[in-house]
């Protein structure tokens, strides 16, 4: 009879947690994996699968019962999820290697890490609680953040500026809380930094600390990251430290402690001071992919070994690369078409596409609402950021026309923000652009949609959120509708004798500027559509 191999019970078969199936198997150990949706995308990669919540403690207890009255259980781990807490308590009761179960729910729980943090006097926010969203008493200076006190993602996490806007802010807060808790914190200003750690039995091993590229106030929207950081030395080992202080001050140093800590920490004026830890490894493909990619050091390597009680290895860089991650968005609307992907796998090391054509999509408003990522490596910082940008903006989003959430979008000026931001004097040159009237004796059918020519704007060398030039912009409008879109100097109809033209004007400028080259392309669609109706 063939030697039973060693199980690792894993929580999560996302995308996230595929390089922990993936690596688990190359170690030799057999791979339980849980998630609560059978249909999650690394299901098929692990070697035996069970629907379990990843919330139902008790349902992962007994499984790893069964597990080990029928050929044993070694250990126990999740990477890129909320449950790191699921994980400590199933350790403890199923006696397995694991961080102790109320240092978890430290990790876990905001309110319990901000007052960990204070009770040690690690540098972190002034705060305060909240249960409800009337007559609230905030005795903090604007602005302040708001969030739930327990999810991840920064769903329903905002920036506050005045008191006026806190009520829904925490309406908002309180619908992505489990426990119907919103903490309320000191706006902590300057760059963001992220770091994973391996806890091995009070021992802290560090893997490597990377920039997080944040946008779209009052949200707070991880556009990307760029490891390792290019912050000086000294910078670095500061915002180690505190990081490091944050652990201990959450018990995950814990003498007989095993796992992960993940952290985001702040260089406020003030020095760094801690945003979150988590007692797990972090997602957003930076334990996974970006740490190998930029040095070569596997996080989830370490934190699998010492999940089985074993010392961690391969935690010492063995190149100096760096990887970045780069996000891809969309304004509102309904897919009809996506381009490029062929043309952004080219430029970089892995595309994740989260859409497809017919699903609903929405300008991101928290970390889990974006389209895609890209992710590249490349020997320098310039290299490695210049393909990831370049493949994040090869990916062109047609959306469905009519829809009423895009013109919804484009006919708004609130959040967010205009694809393009516009000086005073190009703003007042938009309001007296013109608007060719449509031609009666037009046929039906465009056979050629052109635009009225608008240098100001065109040769202004701005550029929209995702680093497109106004010209580049105008390429992807041609890319995704078909048509040339030759520039007009006069409206339709004053100078031309093509009766079977059409010529746009300021409609198609303000919804480039407000919805980049999505919004120009949805209004030539629209107008192609009112010409052939």
């Amino acid at each position: 009879m063939a030697a039973i191999r060693e199980r690792l019970l894993i929580l999560g078969a996302g995308v996230m947690q595929g390089p922990a199936i993936n690596i688990a198997k190359t170690l030799g150990l057999e791979t339980v994996v849980v998630d609560a949706d059978p249909q999650a995308p690394c299901v098929s990669l692990a070697d035996r699968f069970e629907q379990v919540d990843l919330k139902d403690k008790a349902g992962v207890v007994a499984l790893g019962q069964e597990l080990k009255a029928a050929g044993g259980l070694a250990g126990i781990m999740t990477a890129g999820t909320d449950f790191s807490a699921t994980v400590a308590w199933a350790a403890e009761k199923l006696g397995l290697p694991g961080i102790p179960y109320e240092a978890s729910l430290n990790a876990s729980d905001k309110e319990r890490m901000r007052q960990c943090f204070k009770a040690a006097g690690v540098p972190s926010p002034e705060f305060v609680v909240l249960t409800g969203d009337k007559d609230l008493n905030v005795p903090l200076p604007y602005p302040v953040v708001v969030k739930p006190v327990d999810n991840m993602g920064a769903r329903g996490c905002r920036r506050v500026d005045t008191p006026e806007a806190l009520p829904a802010a925490v309406s908002d807060a309180l619908s992505f809380s489990r426990s119907g808790r919103v903490i309320v914190e000191a706006y902590m200003e300057g760059p963001e930094f992220s770091v994973d750690a391996i806890v091995y039995k009070g021992e802290l091993i560090m893997c490597g600390l990377g920039d997080r590229h944040i946008f779209f106030p009052p949200y707070f929207i991880e556009m990307g990251h760029t490891m390792p950081t290019n912050v000086d030395a000294g910078t670095v080992a500061a915002l180690l430290e505190t990081f490091i202080q944050g652990i201990r001050a959450l018990g995950l140093a814990d003498p007989t402690a095993v796992g992960a800590a993940k952290g985001d920490i702040k260089l406020t004026p003030r020095g760094p001071m801690i945003g979150e830890i988590a007692a797990r490894l972090s997602g957003g493909y930076m334990s996974g992919w970006t740490y190998p990619y930029s040095s070569g050091v596997e996080p989830t390597r370490g934190a699998i070994l010492v999940a089985l009680g074993t010392p961690p290895e391969g935690l010492e860089p063995t190149r100096f690369w760096t990887s970045a991650e780069r996000a891809f968005i969309s304004i509102p609307g309904k897919v009809r078409s996506i381009q490029g992907i062929e043309r952004a796998k080219a430029q970089v090391k892995d595309l994740f596409l989260r859409i497809e054509p017919g699903a609903q999509v929405q300008f991101p408003e928290n970390n889990v609402t974006k389209c895609g990522n890209v992710i590249s490596a490349a020997p320098s910082r310039e290299q490695a950021v210049d393909a990831a940008e370049q493949a994040a903006r090869s990916v062109l989003i047609r959306l469905e026309a009519p829809n009423d959430a895009t013109e919804k979008f484009l006919s708004r000026s609130d959040y967010p923000p205009d694809a393009f931001t516009l000086p005073a004097k190009l703003r007042a040159l938009l309001s007296r652009f013109p608007e060719p009237e449509a031609s009666d004796d037009l046929q039906a059918g465009v056979v050629e949609v052109a635009i009225l020519s608008f240098p100001e704007l065109t040769g202004s060398g701005l550029k929209d959120y995702m680093g497109r030039t106004v010209e580049e912009s105008l390429e992807a409008v041609r890319l995704v509708t078909g048509h040339a879109l030759p520039y007009r100097e006069v409206p339709c109809g004053e100078a031309s004798d093509a009766r079977n033209a059409g010529t746009l004007g300021r409609r198609f400028w303000t919804a480039l500027i407000r919805g980049g080259y999505q919004g120009a392309a949805y209004i030539v669609d629209r107008f192609v559509q009112k010409r052939e109706d």
